[in-house]
């Protein structure tokens, strides 16, 4: 289970991952003031190729990216 609350939600970056650690229970918020996104392509033209690199798996190593 996530350590953040609905009470620490960003209600400026919404999130459906609730295999994040920073996710914020049902709400569908992050806790994070930024994130990052990134791409793993080097010419990005769908929606699959752009990441969330703030993305730390629940219970793993803090800044620790899947």
């Amino acid at each position: 289970m996530s350590k953040h609350s609905e009470t620490d939600a960003n209600f400026s970056i919404k999130c459906s991952v609730d295999q994040c650690e920073h996710h914020c229970g049902e709400k569908n918020y992050c806790s994070l003031n930024c994130v990052t996104i990134g791409t793993h392509e080097a010419n990005p033209t769908q929606c699959q190729c752009v990441d969330c690199e703030s993305f730390t798996l629940k219970n793993s190593t803090p800044g620790q990216y899947r």
